[in-house]
Parts: structure tokens; C-alpha cells; sequence
């Protein structure tokens, strides 16, 4: 390159990035109904505390629908390299943070992007105490007024509104995607629902009925240190009713695993339970249901492959999550006790005084799919916080309501085998979403995904994730390892045909 033209070039890029700056700074006067931008902020490419390989513009927002509201959000605008598109990113949890990491994620891929701390500050449901307002910014109004004014933000910055608006998130932030399709249908194109924490109040009551079970006598705990036999023993039962022994399970709701092979025959030990802990294994699979009717108000908490992550669940304590709850929304009562919990008596009052906030989970998505909507689901079947079960049953909910037809056009559901909450465990956990979603979105039609897992930072092994209730088969030759060898075909069982080492090396 030639002097002069580098001095153009230079001048060029100054010239960018001073317009670039001059369009940040005037965000701060854009009007947005009861919000206010706070702050503009450039930041440069690799810059801390957020060192994106991308500079953009940093907005921060407070949203103020009511007068005890105070909704805190972030919109991040890339400088260059806009790829036209708007992507939200959920919280965890009980929220209380704006997602920087998955902002981050987002905007290094190009996105427009946005967070919100959905009205509250910290990982716990204190503030609903005294708020009921801050409590209905949390289960759903804060995400739908930050979505609104982020695309507001996005158009005056880029004097265009964005080709798509997508939505990723998975735990909480799957209940909060799921929430928007039904109370706001034209919020998003494309929505990703990891793990969705669906029935919110139903499924914070299953958690305290568990672990009460769990400890319902001296001797009916399990400790952490029989998880490991535990596992072994459903792996034994059900791993190979695919067609091949590979360490996971494809479908754990078709496993018929009975714990009481494990009773101990020669005393107590950590290879095998006791009869009351027998009991209390058989419980973590069955469905929670109500003493005094009979009535089943959870599917199955956890699934054959999970044992793993039991202590999630029926640990020392239940998790914090349910017990604040009903600690601070249900009886507002900071003292309560969650060992007073009676699942007759106590979900009725929750589900009352909830009156459909955070527990809406409306099958009918049919505005959502009339609008164009994409809901991509995915779930992994050894998640030991949220029901895998409970994801599946909503699936074929919302196929019931809105027609077969919508399944692969509208709604697809990839359920994860050997997958933890949201990432992690034994099975292949790692995919693109986004880029299957948008995908999705240009074609009209699910690509087909693979799937990795990690070990030691390399990944060591690759397999088709399947769209429910397909599963990947084994196709009899090749390594067990690598995506090529399976294809995903209708789940039957099949009876193993050569051994385990033969076909993770490829030999006949």
C-alpha cells in the first residue's frame, strides 16, 4: 500500500470512528417511553472488562412501567460488522445481573444485542417481598419492555430496525422465551429455549416435596458417595436399549430401571442402598403428586442418567431457589421454614397468589406461529434441576393445540442425551443454537445439527442431535465417537449386536 493511500485509509477509519462516536453520544436523546438511557459509552475492540473482539456502542437503560419499578438494561451496538439482526440473551435463576457473558457472545457474532436484570439486583427472590410490581417485571414484563426499547435504540443507531429479532436463552432465560411466545408473539422471529424452568410454581413445589421426601426418616437420605453405584446400575438396565453400549441413554423415559437391585444383602455400604433409601431412589423418578388427592402435579423431576447430579435436588437442603419462593411471594414471610412445607395446602396458596406470573405456560402458540415464530427447544435428559419430562410434555402440548403440522415448521425439540442442566455431563452437550435457529428462520426448515463433547479441551466426540422422538443410531460400523457413524431415525429398541470396544475403534 502506498503512503498516500495509507494516509486516506487512516483518515477514513478516523472519520468512522467519529461519526461512529457522535451516533453513541446522541442515543442519549433518544425519547423512550418510561425509560431513560443513562449512558453511552464507546468500547473498543478487546477492551476490559468486557474484551470483545468487536468495538460497539455500550447504551444503559432504566425502564420504569410502574413506580416501584426499576428495570436496568444494556444495549450493545456493534461499530462495524452489524449483520443487520437483533439477538436477546436470558438470565439465570432468579436473575438480579445483565447476562455480559452471553451479550458478549452475541455481539462478537455480529449481533445488535440486549439484557435486562429483570428489575432487581442479586440472585434471590427478596424483592418480591412487599413488591408485587418488581414481582411481575421478573416473570415477564421486564423482558418484553427491554426488548421493546432495545429495538427502538437499534433503529435510531442504525437508522434501520433489525431483519430479525432472535431470543437465546436457557434455564431461566428458556421460561422467559417461552413466556414471551405466549404473551408477546411478535417480540421475536426466532426464540432459543435451553432447559426451559417451565410451570414455575409447580415445579419450585415438586423441588420442596422431593427433598422433604428425601428426608422423611434418619435413615432414607442418600449420601453423594452411592451416586456413583447408582449410576452404573441404570446404565446397566438401559444404556444398550438403542442398539449399542456407549455410556448414555438415549430416551430415559423409556427405561425401566428398578433401584431395588441395589439393596444391600450384607449390611450398608456405598455400593448399595438401604431399603428406605430403595424407597427414596424409586421416588426420584416417579412423578411428585399430591398426598391428599392423588393427583399428579409434576411429571418426573429426574430421569434414568441423572444420579450423577442428585445432590441438586435432595441434598442436605432443598434448592434455594423454590425455598425462596415461597419464603418471600407465597407467605412473605422471611422467617418461614421450608420444613413446614405440605404440598396439599401450600401449591393451591402458590399457585393463587401467583395468579399466573411466573406459572403460565400456555400451549397455545398459535398467535407466536401465525407471526412466523421459531421456538427451537432443547433439553438435556440427565438435567437433575429442571424436568426433562416436563419439556416434553409441553412439546406434545403445544402440538396438540396447534396442530401436527407445526412440528419442524414452527416447534422442534432436541433432547440431549447424558446432558446436565443447560451444558455439561457425560453426553455430547455442545451445538450452535443460534446459528441452527437463524438458519431456520432464512430457510423454513431445521438444518441438521451435530453435537460435540469436550474433554480436556479437545472434543472427543461428535454426535447428530435428533429432533424429538428421534434418536441417533448407531448405523453397525465406525467409531462411537463420531457423528458420521449414526443417523437419527425413530426410537425403537434394538439388541446390541457387537461390542462396545468393537465399535469405538471400528472393528467388525
Amino acid at each position: 500500500m502506498s503512503a498516500a493511500a495509507a494516509t486516506l485509509l487512516s483518515v477514513f477509519v478516523a472519520s468512522h470512528d467519529v461519526i461512529a462516536t457522535d451516533a453513541c453520544v446522541q442515543l442519549r436523546e433518544v425519547a423512550l417511553s418510561d425509560a431513560a438511557v443513562t449512558g453511552t459509552q464507546m468500547t473498543a475492540s478487546n477492551a476490559p472488562p468486557f474484551f470483545v473482539p468487536r468495538a460497539f456502542c455500550r447504551v444503559q437503560i432504566t425502564i420504569a412501567p410502574t413506580p416501584d419499578s426499576d428495570i436496568k438494561s444494556e444495549v450493545w451496538l456493534p461499530i462495524a460488522g452489524w449483520n443487520g439482526k437483533f439477538l436477546a440473551v436470558g438470565n439465570g435463576d432468579a436473575a438480579g445481573t445483565i447476562s455480559y457473558d452471553e451479550m458478549a457472545a452475541a455481539l462478537a457474532r455480529g449481533y445488535a444485542t440486549s439484557s435486562t436484570d429483570t428489575g432487581h439486583v442479586g440472585n434471590t427472590m427478596s424483592f418480591a417481598l412487599g413488591h408485587r410490581e418488581k414481582y411481575v417485571d421478573f416473570g415477564y414484563r421486564a423482558v418484553h419492555e427491554m426488548t421493546a426499547r432495545a429495538k427502538a435504540i437499534i433503529e435510531a443507531f442504525y437508522h434501520a430496525r433489525p431483519a430479525h429479532s432472535y431470543w437465546n436463552g436457557c434455564s431461566q432465560g428458556g421460561r422467559q422465551g417461552i413466556t414471551e411466545a405466549i404473551r408477546y408473539p411478535t417480540d421475536y422471529d426466532g426464540i432459543i429455549a435451553g432447559a426451559p424452568a417451565i410451570d414455575y410454581m409447580h415445579l419450585h413445589a415438586a423441588r420442596l416435596a422431593l427433598n422433604r421426601f428425601v428426608h422423611r426418616s434418619a435413615d432414607s437420605y442418600i449420601p453423594p458417595a452411592k451416586y456413583p453405584a447408582i449410576h452404573r446400575a441404570a446404565l446397566a438396565a438401559c444404556d444398550a436399549t438403542d442398539g449399542v453400549a456407549d455410556g448414555l441413554i438415549a430416551n430415559p423415559s423409556r427405561c425401566r430401571f428398578d433401584p431395588a437391585v441395589l439393596e444391600c444383602r450384607q449390611g450398608d455400604s456405598p455400593s448399595c442402598l438401604t431399603a428406605a433409601q430403595v424407597e427414596t431412589a424409586r421416588a426420584m423418578y416417579a412423578p411428585i403428586t399430591d398426598p391428599a388427592t392423588g393427583r399428579t402435579v409434576s411429571p418426573p423431576l429426574l430421569q434414568p442418567g441423572s444420579e450423577l447430579g442428585w445432590s441438586r435436588l435432595a441434598g442436605d437442603e432443598p434448592l434455594i431457589n423454590a425455598v425462596d419462593a415461597f419464603k418471600y411471594v407465597v407467605f412473605k414471610n422471611a422467617n418461614w421454614d421450608w420444613r413446614g412445607f405440605r404440598l396439599s395446602l401450600d401449591l393451591p396458596r402458590a399457585l393463587e397468589t401467583d395468579e399466573g406470573v411466573i406459572d403460565r405456560t400456555d400451549p397455545n402458540l398459535r398467535p407466536f406461529f401465525d407471526a412466523a415464530g421459531k421456538l427451537l427447544i432443547y433439553h438435556g435428559w440427565a438435567d437433575p434441576q429442571v424436568p426433562a419430562a416436563a419439556t416434553v410434555d409441553y412439546f406434545g402440548a403445544v402440538l396438540k393445540a396447534t396442530g401436527e403440522s407445526t412440528r419442524g415448521t414452527s416447534i422442534e425439540l432436541y433432547m440431549e442425551p447424558g446432558v446436565n442442566h443447560c451444558r455439561g455431563g457425560e453426553g455430547p452437550d455442545t451445538f450452535d443454537p443460534v446459528s441452527a435457529l437463524d438458519g431456520w428462520v432464512q430457510s423454513g426448515h431445521p438444518t441438521p445439527i451435530v453435537v460435540s463433547h469436550e474433554s480436556d479441551a479437545a472434543i472427543n466426540r461428535t454426535r447428530p442431535l435428533c429432533p424429538y422422538p428421534q434418536i441417533a443410531k448407531y448405523i453397525g460400523r465406525g467409531s462411537l465417537d463420531d457423528a458420521a457413524n449414526f443417523r437419527c431415525t425413530a426410537d425403537v429398541t434394538m439388541s446390541v449386536q457387537t461390542s462396545a470396544s468393537d465399535r469405538r475403534t471400528g472393528r467388525r
